[in-house]
């Protein structure tokens, strides 16, 4: 179960945890560890999104993607975070957060309609209560935010969970929106997967504060740091802060193990020691180790675990390795309810210059 902390405008000076990065637990934490039931979910699901992460990065080399943003090393985050939702809570991911999207219940294949340079929304928001994939930075903290402060006016019980990286947190969108989130005391949650990097500008170019999370007291959002590669702190975070009914930003410290995208050369602007020691506190060996100590994880179980990831792997290929005829004209639909006259002479120069 998790405990019920006093909420603080300002987060602690170290990040919260409840595992240190060889798994032994934290004896001091004021987080309450979650049951062990959850504790195996999470860790069988960041076993099957590292596995989806990595199918997905070979089918771009591949030529089946256009593009793939990796979230290797950032799973505890996303898997953490959406785990802790509740089922009538809303997401509202980013482009780096397919693990989020397939862990929330998104068909893989639909899933990675938008990096395939198909549809932009390849699934139905409705049916997963999964925003759009946000590409523009921070522009879906305000849709967290809009949507958020209307269910609370009209009465429902939801909350929405917004993830963002560090460099959206340099964006304007996000200070309106946590601004008007603190005025509207709004349910939804702020998490920011700080990875050390906007595609290749660090942090220390991006802000003078002392930690991300602290900006939340300049809004009156309670903020929590925490380590966003210890997948039990990051769900006990998120669930405490879904609870609270109010907002709250939630700075997670974690590293993106893989370049920013297939056309980005991390070299130019990172070490290998620097990626060496993030390996060092990777988040699935952490929840693996722990559980593994406690006699919840035998060789048995993870052979299950690591079965089903393969079959999953398998059928993102399968979905992915089928070509598919699209027609041009379809580029002009479900951009207005009712079509622009600009829009239907795009689409009348489209069909002459085609025919």
């Amino acid at each position: 179960m998790v405990a019920t902390r006093e909420r603080s405008l300002l987060p602690t000076e170290e990040p919260l945890s409840l595992l240190r990065k060889d798994g032994a637990p934290v004896t001091d934490s004021p987080l309450a560890m979650p049951d062990d039931d959850v504790l195996l979910e999470l860790h069988r699901r960041m076993v099957i999104g590292r596995r989806f992460d990595t199918q997905a990065t070979a089918l771009t080399k591949q030529g089946r993607l256009a593009v793939y943003p990796s979230s290797r090393g950032q799973e505890a985050c996303e898997v953490g975070s959406v785990l802790a939702l509740r089922s009538h809570d809303w997401l509202f991911p980013t482009y780096r957060d397919s693990v989020a999207l397939v862990t929330r219940g998104v068909d893989p294949g639909e899933t990675l309609t938008l990096l395939q340079g198909g549809w932009h929304l390849g699934y139905d928001p409705y049916e997963h209560r999964v925003g759009p994939q946000c590409t523009p930075l921070a522009t879906n903290t305000l849709h967290a935010v809009g949507f958020a402060h209307a269910a609370r006016v009209k009465g429902e019980d939801t909350a929405a969970l917004v993830l963002l990286g560090d460099g959206a947190t340099s964006e304007g969108d996000t200070h309106e929106a946590l601004n008007f989130a603190g005025v509207w005391r709004a349910p939804v949650v702020f998490l920011v997967q700080n990875n050390g990097y906007a595609i290749s500008v660090p942090l220390s170019k991006q802000t003078a504060a002392p930690t991300l999370a602290a900006k939340g007291v300049g809004y009156g959002v309670p903020s929590v740091l925490v380590d966003g590669n210890d997948v039990a702190a990051v769900y006990a975070v998120v669930r405490e802060a879904l609870d609270s009914g109010g907002p709250t930003l939630i700075e997670a410290l974690t590293y993106r193990i893989e370049a920013h995208t297939n056309a980005d050369d991390a070299t130019r602007y990172r070490t290998s020691d620097e990626v060496a020691a993030w390996l060092d506190r990777d988040p699935v060996d952490r929840i693996d180790a722990y559980l593994t100590a406690r006699g919840l994880l035998d060789a048995a179980r993870k052979a299950e675990v690591a079965a089903e990831a393969e079959d999953f792997a398998a059928s993102v290929r399968a979905k992915l390795n089928v070509d598919h005829e699209y027609d041009p004209a379809t580029l002009f639909e479900h951009v207005y309810a009712t079509p622009t006259t600009h829009l239907r002479e795009q689409a009348a120069a489209l069909a002459e210059e085609l025919a």
